[in-house]
C-alpha cells in the first residue's frame, strides 16, 4: 500500500462518520500538521460574503480575512486552482501573516462548482512543496469534499 493511499484511508476514517464541516476541518488541519514535515502552518479559509475568513488551523495566529485575488490564498480562490509558491517573497502581493513562512501551497475547496474556501499550508523552508505534495493534498481535499 502506498504512502498516499494510506494517508487517504486514514483521513477517510477521521471524517467519514462526521457531518460537521468545522469539526472535519479541525481534524484535517491536525492530521496534515502531523503528516507533513517542515511546515509551520496548515489550515482553512472559508469563503463567506465574498471574503476568505479564517477557519480551523494549526500554527501561529493568522490573518482573519483575505480578499479574493489578494495574496496566495486569494489568488488560488479567484483562479480556482492550486498554487505552489517556492519563495513567498517573490510572489507579488504576498500577505505576510508569519515572517517565518518562506514557501506555501494553497488548494481551493470547490463542490458543485461553488468555491467553499481554501486549504493553506506554509513552510519555513523555500521550495518545500513538490508536485507529489500537490497531488497528495489535492486528493485529501477531494476526499474531504466528497463527505461534505
Amino acid at each position: 500500500i502506498s504512502m498516499k493511499n494510506l494517508a487517504i484511508d486514514q483521513l477517510r476514517c477521521l471524517i467519514e462518520n462526521e457531518t460537521d464541516m468545522i469539526t472535519n476541518m479541525a481534524n484535517i488541519s491536525a492530521y496534515i500538521n502531523d503528516l507533513l514535515d517542515d511546515i509551520n502552518w496548515v489550515g482553512f479559509y472559508l469563503y463567506k460574503d465574498n471574503m476568505l475568513v479564517l477557519g480551523p488551523f494549526q500554527g501561529h495566529v493568522a490573518c482573519n480575512r483575505i480578499k479574493p485575488g489578494q495574496g496566495v490564498c486569494g489568488t488560488s480562490a479567484k483562479e480556482r486552482k492550486t498554487i505552489i509558491v517556492d519563495d513567498v517573497h517573490l510572489f507579488k502581493g504576498h500577505i505576510a501573516c508569519d515572517s517565518q513562512s518562506l514557501s506555501e501551497i494553497v488548494i481551493p475547496l470547490i463542490k458543485n462548482n461553488q468555491l467553499l474556501g481554501v486549504l493553506d499550508i506554509d513552510s519555513p523552508i523555500k521550495k518545500r512543496f513538490t508536485d507529489k505534495d500537490q497531488k497528495l493534498l489535492e486528493d485529501l481535499v477531494s476526499m474531504f469534499i466528497t463527505y461534505l
